[in-house]
């Protein structure tokens, strides 16, 4: 990609490590929001769950992206 093309291999492989970070950030997020937030109610209840499975699906994103970085770092250098 034209964009990465002019960053540097060590910003690269930091872009990489914050975005598995992330992932992982985003999988305890997921659970954290399912849980704290259930309220009594089944309408709340329903929405905790959505939203904690609507946080959940960031992870796979951040990870390919960790991927597709740590890959470019490793041409750039």
């Amino acid at each position: 990609m034209l964009i990465f093309a002019c960053m540097k291999s060590k910003q690269l492989k930091h872009l990489s490590n914050i975005c598995f970070f992330l992932g992982f950030a985003s999988i305890l997020g997921s659970i954290a929001i399912w849980f704290l937030t259930g309220g009594t109610t089944e309408v709340s209840q329903a929405h905790a769950e959505r939203f904690g499975i609507f946080v959940g699906l960031w992870a796979p994103t951040f990870l390919i992206l960790s991927n597709r970085f740590d890959r470019y770092a490793d041409r750039a250098s």
